[in-house]
């Protein structure tokens, strides 16, 4: 027999069976010596019972060619096992003496003064049964947490992450809520929380995050992790950076190389993490709104060839009522079918434009670009859904801002109908999705604060003067009435 726990089991077996014989022999041969005694045979029968409930119990609960315990019956099961079958055969050998009595009188003052005891013995059996954990498991136990160092039959001895040695009574842990962080899988998974300034993106901050998590290799790559947007606090915007990790008795560890990884890759990105709420600090606040802001707003819709035969006054006039909105990436900011009363100017980032219920993208507009201008002009209904691919910023010029301007001056009708229709024939809403041909997509590039250049500006009037020329007199005039409808212009300013 390969196995050890059944060769240890069975020599206590065999020193039964020598006991017996020598207990026999003493009486078959030293009769003077047992001759007060009377209980005799009935020893000899209850270690008879005893070695043959020890035999059976170990070779039948006991993997025989494998050197292990039996996983479903460690050794305290084996035991409580043998002591029930001893009991009941005791209780049948001594049925017609007066020694059960006395035995039965005993064993409840016993199981009176031992009740702790025996309350921890049974509940060291279910565990052991039911395996809610192994040795070597993390668990977490009421206000203790560590890995299990043994499990007997009073109490579970629990390894804190400071060495300590805590000593559980196995009546309390079958109490307890048990947290087993070794199963089912080895990985667990933790979190640290970080704050950022509610000037900063989302979108950075998660990438930023990303980023610092990759820098520690304590941390698995397999689950990946991950980072979330947890709440608006009262000085910052909570995230909370989610990783996994081999070894549970490593999180504090790890939750340490993540945090100092965080703070490095913000202090290089410029991404402030806000001071707490409760202190105090005076901070020069940038203003909301600026003449040079509106100034970059003017250069940036002189550069879109539909506004480009607009005069400066115009450009400035409806810098002043367009309104800046940022979109995260994947956010619709037109939808195919809804009414629309504005166009908008790319000032950063890039849109992608599709149609269809396929959602099929036609085109990628970048900074610099435009789009919505026949609803702006007329009013019509938007003709495409456009996506923010990655984070973007937009210029939105409302037609009630637009109309007053056009009102007081409505010879630029002609000149924004011949830009529009141009724009229509040639625009991005027909073209295939994919890389785009030159000089197809409005693209654009702008400065660091999205305004254009001089010369930029230039191509854009350039190309609005060539629409007139080119455009149809038929279609420019159908426009034209349309436009004049829109905002209520009279036939007579034609």
């Amino acid at each position: 027999v390969r196995n050890h726990v059944i060769r240890r089991r069975l020599r206590f077996t065999l020193i039964t069976l020598v006991a017996l014989g020598a207990l026999h022999a003493g009486a078959s041969y030293a009769p003077a010596v047992f001759s007060g005694f009377t209980h005799e045979q009935a020893i000899e029968k209850l270690l008879v019972a005893l070695a043959v409930i020890n035999a059976l119990v170990t070779l039948l609960f006991n993997p025989w060619f494998e050197d292990r315990v039996a996983d479903r019956s460690p050794a305290i099961v084996q035991d409580t096992l043998v002591v029930a079958a001893f009991a009941g055969a005791a209780v049948y050998v001594l049925k017609d003496s007066t020694f059960l009595t006395a035995s039965a009188i005993a064993a409840a003052a016993v199981g009176f003064a031992l009740q702790d005891t025996i309350g921890n013995a049974f509940s060291g059996l279910a565990i052991q049964i039911e395996k809610p954990f192994r040795v070597g498991h993390w668990i977490a136990v009421g206000v203790h947490e560590g890995a299990v160092a043994e499990v007997t039959w009073r109490a579970t001895k629990i390894r804190t992450k400071a060495g300590n040695l805590v000593v559980v009574p196995n009546n309390v842990l079958a109490k307890e809520v048990i947290t087993n962080y070794s199963e089912p899988v080895a990985p667990t998974r933790t979190s640290v929380e970080v704050g950022a300034a509610y000037g900063v993106p989302p979108n950075e901050v998660r990438d930023a995050i990303l980023a610092a998590m990759r820098q520690v290799p304590r941390l698995l790559t397999t689950p990946a992790p991950g980072a979330s947007l947890e709440d608006f606090g009262a000085s910052a915007i909570q995230y909370r950076a989610r990783f996994w990790i081999q070894d549970f008795s490593q999180d504090e560890l790890a939750k340490d190389e993540v945090r100092r990884a965080i703070y490095y890759e913000f202090r290089r990105r410029n991404i402030e993490i806000p001071w707490p709420i409760q202190v105090e600090y005076h901070r020069q606040e940038a203003p909301a709104d600026s003449s040079e802001r509106r100034d970059g707003f003017a250069r940036t819709i002189a550069a879109v060839p539909v506004m480009a035969s607009l005069d400066a006054d115009a450009h400035r006039a409806l810098a002043a009522a367009a309104e800046e909105r940022m979109y995260g990436n994947g956010e619709v900011i037109v939808r195919e079918g809804e009414a629309g009363r504005s166009m908008f100017l790319v000032r950063s980032g890039r849109v992608a434009v599709t149609v269809g219920r396929e959602a099929r993208e036609v085109a990628v507009t970048e900074a610099g670009g435009y789009f919505g201008e026949m609803s702006l002009l007329t009013g019509e209904p938007r003709t495409a859904t456009v996506t923010a691919r990655g984070d973007s910023t937009v210029l939105e010029i409302d037609a009630d801002a637009f109309g007053a301007y056009v009102r007081t001056h409505p010879d630029v009708v002609d000149q924004l109908a011949a830009s529009a229709v141009t724009r229509r024939r040639n625009g991005t809403r027909t073209l295939p999705a994919g890389p785009s041909p030159p000089g197809r997509i409005a693209s654009r590039v702008c400065g660091n604060d999205g305004d254009a250049s001089a010369v930029t500006r230039r191509r854009a009037l350039d190309e609005s003067r060539a629409a007139q020329a080119s455009v149809p007199g038929g279609e420019r005039a159908s426009l034209v009435a349309r436009m004049r409808r829109f905002f209520g212009i009279e036939t007579s300013h034609s």
